[in-house]
């Protein structure tokens, strides 16, 4: 028997278990991280607002890359520690589709936003020299604006065409947030022009932005290797060491998920991915562009410094 969306309105997450012991031990355990999330990314933005020696295009989208981060994180982790705790695993359809549109205009926008991260990283070390005029404030906050625009336009053509989808029978979602594939899993039929939508968003969000930044890091890996001196070459990496990391993580994870969003769905495999992109990820930034750091290190010493004087 089908029916149409239009007479859906509510949802029902499962989450990651129905153990009442294991749910609260999950609690505990998204409470924490998502603490971790609140206070890195927002220490890293203070950090980069407060110090002159990191206002630079660099630290510029890093403390983007944050605020991503915090909103990115703060569309799922509420609602999953409700569902840990509470019996009321429901999520209403108004709910589900603003969870789903957010989620889906902020990866976009990240992934945009790593895509100009590797341009300014490829301009810092092909030409040190004319860094500050290659990189105008105005073309950074460009950059940024793009990233958002892209991102969420992009999420709104998804989200009208996912929710227009015929769901038939349960409204049950064996995830913990509302996502593409477990979404499509609940329709009665696919069509082929979603499928192409899918495919379209995939290669024009994800694909494209990982192949300018493969190429950026081309140019790179050509620009290090014209360096003479090795402590030259060292330096040049390490500067872009924290974003190549974010980088390979992030997109890892994203085009595992989504490359075969309906056919090759596993349903255990992909919570364990989404759980790292969604969770773990935002989490982990703060951390990589800032413990091999220098800048960021003196700024956080200085802050405590002038914290502890105030005391």
């Amino acid at each position: 028997m089908e029916r149409s969306n239009h007479t859906v309105t509510e949802f029902i997450l499962l989450g990651f278990t129905t153990d009442p012991v294991m749910q609260l031990v999950l609690f505990v355990l998204f409470l924490g991280v998502y603490s971790l999330t609140l206070v890195g990314n927002s220490t890293l933005i203070v950090l980069i607002c407060n110090d002159s020696r990191l206002h630079t295009p660099m630290y510029f989208f890093i403390g983007n890359l944050s605020f991503l981060d915090l909103w990115y994180s703060s569309v799922y982790t509420p609602k999953i520690l409700m569902t840990c705790i509470s019996e009321d695993k429901s999520i209403s359809f108004a709910g589900c589709l603003c969870q789903f549109f957010f989620s889906a205009g902020l990866a976009y926008s990240e992934c945009y936003l790593l895509a100009a991260m590797a341009y300014d990283r490829y301009v810092a070390i092909s030409n040190p020299l004319l860094y500050a005029q290659a990189m105008p404030t105005r073309l950074c906050i460009c950059f940024v604006i793009y990233s958002y625009t892209g991102g969420f336009v992009n999420a709104l053509i998804l989200t009208s065409n996912t929710f227009t989808l015929d769901f038939c029978g349960d409204d049950v979602i064996d995830d913990f947030f509302c996502d593409v594939p477990p979404l499509v899993k609940l329709a009665c039929d696919v069509e082929r022009s979603y499928q192409a939508v899918l495919y379209f968003l995939l290669a024009s969000n994800v694909i494209c932005p990982a192949t300018l930044i493969l190429a950026f890091y081309l140019f790179i890996i050509a620009a290090v290797l014209r360096i003479r001196s090795s402590r030259g070459c060292r330096k040049a990496f390490s500067t872009c060491s924290s974003h190549l990391i974010s980088v390979t993580l992030y997109y890892g994870s994203i085009l595992y998920i989504y490359s075969c969003p309906s056919s090759s769905y596993s349903l255990e495999r992909d919570k364990m991915v989404s759980t790292f992109y969604t969770l773990l990820f935002p989490m982990l930034n703060p951390m990589i562009y800032s413990l091999r750091n220098k800048d960021v290190k003196a700024a956080l010493r200085k802050l405590f410094t002038l914290a502890q004087s105030e005391v």
